[in-house]
């Protein structure tokens, strides 16, 4: 009896085990161990941007599904502070970002390992240092109060235009804000001057007397846009890279050829009017694959981002901005570009 007991519970825990192993083995189709025809599926690509004309592009890509039809899964996200976008990728939320040159190298002199994959644009005159009523030179600024997001490329903009006039930071006083706050802080009155980047130009300009000192179209290539990724997304994942690289250019082909309809989506993501937007195309150079082509390209002027970028890190050293100096030399990858073939 006691035999026909023992055997009658061995019996059961294997049985019990048979059910328990079934139960947690994942389907073959599903695991990423498979060794079936189903490939693992990958994590969608999160892509981050803000608003800046040279990116808006990306909600046209989204919104006519471009992604998909150039094989990229995407997580698009949208952050109405352009630093919370920075500050995002740094911390390891993004596997991409939408950025400027002089960001990306403050990103890696901190640290970060990223990536140069593809320029969306040139700023060329869309960023812009606005003023109030009286001031008419840059030589004026000075001891007056100028409301700027600190670190971003309207504070570049800025030291910039100082500096060409025979000016240092400390010879005028910036009241550190999120840009959309800048603009409105300027609009009250409660700042002398501000620096902005469209669409928030458009709203700094609602200040009565108020006027463009002058424009990022005075500093030219000092302003590159790209698709900055991580290093990890370039080793690990670099198809989806090149996926993201042919959907750019997609888009531009897509707008070229239904420019009402893509003005539409652009505009309405920037909040402003169809006919606002149309006005911040002189101030934006959009970069084709010829533009691209060219830029990846070493030169020695600002029109290449090597030599751009050294001359932006001795800047930005020289003013502060960073405390060390960078290793530009994995900065910039060219095959995504370079492989491109258009559809």
């Amino acid at each position: 009896m006691k035999i026909n007991r023992l055997l009658s519970i061995f019996a059961m825990f294997c049985l019990t085990l048979v059910i328990a192993v079934g139960c947690n083995q994942a389907p073959s189709g599903n695991s990423s161990n498979s060794t079936g025809n189903n490939p693992p599926v990958s994590a969608p690509v999160r892509l981050g941007f803000s608003a800046w004309p040279g990116w808006f592009p990306w909600q046209v890509a989204m919104e006519q599904k471009l992604f998909e039809a150039n094989n990229v899964s995407i997580d698009l996200k949208w952050f109405d502070g352009y630093l919370d976008s920075i500050n995002a990728f740094a911390t390891g939320q993004l596997d991409g970002n939408s950025q400027t040159l002089n960001d990306t190298i403050s990103s890696i002199a901190a640290g970060a390992d990223q990536v140069i994959v593809l320029v969306n644009d040139n700023s060329t005159g869309n960023d812009q240092i606005i003023v109030s009523e009286g001031i008419n030179t840059v030589t004026d600024l000075k001891g007056k109060t100028i409301a700027i997001e600190a670190g971003t490329v309207d504070h570049f903009l800025l030291l910039l235009g100082l500096k060409k006039a025979g000016l240092e930071a400390k010879d005028v006083e910036i009241k550190p804000l999120e840009t959309g706050a800048a603009a409105a802080a300027f609009v009250a009155g409660q700042v002398d001057a501000v620096g902005v980047f469209a669409p928030f130009t458009t709203q700094a300009l609602k200040r009565a007397g108020s006027k463009v000192l002058f424009t990022s179209k005075e500093f030219p290539g000092a302003i590159p846009d790209h698709l900055v990724v991580s290093r990890k997304m370039v080793e690990e994942r670099p198809q989806e890279v090149q996926s993201l690289v042919n959907t750019w250019f997609a888009t531009l082909d897509f707008t070229n050829k239904n420019k009402e309809n893509a003005v539409k989506i652009m505009a309405k993501r920037a909040g402003v009017s169809e006919a606002e937007y149309q006005e911040y195309d002189a101030g934006t150079t959009i970069f084709s694959i010829q533009d691209n082509l060219k830029a990846f390209t070493t030169g020695t002027d600002m029109t290449s981002l090597s030599y751009a970028a050294e001359e932006i890190s001795k800047f930005l050293l020289e003013t502060g901005l960073v405390k060390t100096k960078p290793n530009l030399g994995k900065m910039f990858d060219d095959r995504f570009v370079k492989a491109y073939k258009p559809s």
